[in-house]
């Protein structure tokens, strides 16, 4: 087992693992920059680094100054979170060179599964369905056009680097490819360095549901359940919750077998998810895996009562699994509470927060790194918590949420609250009648 894990990322999920490492007796080094001196990771870790100033790349996103952090503490182990580096194979072979076990996948199976082309190309190989489009990647403009002329409109272009629904651009008519293909492309390359475009039909009416999967170091692949996360506004994750509302009993044998399948065809190492688009007539089809801790993994926690972070670290020890997949018996939902105005677009609101109170009773957890007094910076990704509820049904854990969220008190600064409140009682939601075009329609009042 590791004897010092330094933990290269921050806010809640800085402190979620460092919670974890506590509990298993292993000592914690926290990395910071400038803006996150007072963040409550830094405070409570064993060791606390300062790598930079606030902008990512000269701090969170820095490789040397994260690798020299790791020498002078003489850390063993490096847990990468979610974002910045967690997908970097270039960041997980540095540390294999340094001595340093990366807590996650090796960096081949980083590469393989973070290029969406060859991912695909290997999920074809697994036999796990994926969405019809074009071989590899496209080449120019003009084989672009006749790729889509074959699959047929609608279809979406998106970027092999992407993520977080970046380069992505829906085409629903001939005439539109060449504008959509040069905005999805200039894109890419501003935010990934990289304008490699592929082609795949566009599912419509989809559902977004991902299957948690953890692999050891001896082949053993389980996955444990679902997550429904088709709540979500420009790709971007609102609501997750398990098990999904959509899926029937033989439709979540079938998606958890190729999950798995997906994982055993590469000896998959940690924990990851596969995730899925699933059209209204039980139609699944591969979209991606990510190859890391997810932001919502706290609702399968909730579902199956283990420690995902404890399990990740265990793997990584070289611990064998133990047990198979999982079909929960109860029901969990998770709301990101975001510093954002809901009113306003959802226009990010950094600041002080004035006043905090957070949720409690039977069933309800909360996730956050801040608290009164603390203030948001505009550096980062506006998740300042994450509420989630559990309970024996949907209909209990979404009246649970209700409450809880009643509850929830921000005061200095805008949050997403006020949505999630009246989410929590719209008809549709309810009855788990939604998909990934739900906030499309959706009027906040």
């Amino acid at each position: 087992m590791f004897k010092k894990i330094l933990i290269a990322n921050r806010g809640e999920i800085a402190l979620r693992i460092l919670r974890t490492c506590k509990e298993m007796g292993i000592l914690t080094v926290a990395v910071y920059s400038t803006a996150d001196r007072e963040s409550l990771h830094v405070r409570f870790a064993d060791e606390a680094v300062c790598i930079g100033p606030p902008p990512s790349r000269e701090s969170y996103l820095s490789i040397p100054k994260i690798m020299a952090a790791v020498e002078i503490t003489n850390a063993d182990g490096v847990h990468p979170g979610y974002g910045f580096l967690s997908e970097n194979a270039d960041f997980a072979e540095v540390c294999g060179q340094y001595g340093t076990k990366f807590i996650g996948p090796s960096p081949d199976h980083l590469r393989r599964m973070g290029d969406k082309v060859t991912a695909k190309e290997t999920m074809i190989k697994a036999k796990v369905p994926v969405i019809p489009g074009s071989d590899g990647l496209i080449e120019d403009i003009a084989a672009g056009q006749r790729t889509a002329k074959k699959i047929g409109f609608p279809i979406i272009l998106k970027a092999t680097a992407g993520g977080g629904g970046k380069g992505m651009r829906i085409v629903r008519a001939a005439e539109e490819f060449e504008e959509q293909w040069d905005a999805a492309r200039q894109e890419a390359m501003a935010s990934f360095g990289n304008d490699g475009m592929y082609i795949e039909k566009f599912i419509e009416e989809p559902r977004h549901i991902e299957f948690q999967i953890i692999g050891d170091q001896y082949g053993k692949v389980v996955h444990l359940s679902e997550r429904d996360c088709s709540i979500q506004r420009r790709h971007q994750k609102l609501v997750e919750e398990a098990p999904s509302p959509f899926l029937t009993r033989s439709l979540r044998k079938k998606m958890g077998a190729a999950a798995v399948r997906a994982g055993k065809s590469i000896g998959y190492e940690g924990l990851g998810t596969v995730e899925f688009l699933v059209d209204k007539h039980h139609n699944f089809y591969f979209m991606e895996m990510n190859t890391r801790i997810q932001v919502e993994h706290p609702v399968t926690e909730e579902v199956i009562d283990h420690d995902l972070v404890k399990e990740q670290i265990k793997v990584a020890a070289g611990i064998k699994l133990s047990g198979d997949s999982y079909v929960p018996a109860l029901h969990a939902i998770e709301c990101r509470i975001n510093a954002e105005d809901p009113y306003n677009n959802f226009r990010p609101s950094p600041g002080v927060i004035t006043s905090f109170h957070s949720s409690k009773g039977h069933g309800v957890r909360v996730d956050t790194h801040v608290y009164a007094g603390y203030t948001v910076p505009p550096h980062y990704d506006s998740m300042i918590a994450k509420l989630i509820c559990r309970a024996q049904t949907r209909e209990e854990c979404i009246t649970k949420m209700s409450r809880a969220l009643d509850e929830f008190v921000i005061e200095g600064i805008k949050t997403t609250i006020p949505f999630h409140k009246q989410l929590m009682q719209n008809e549709a939601f309810r009855k788990g009648d939604f998909n990934t075009g739900f906030m499309d329609t959706f009027e906040l009042k």
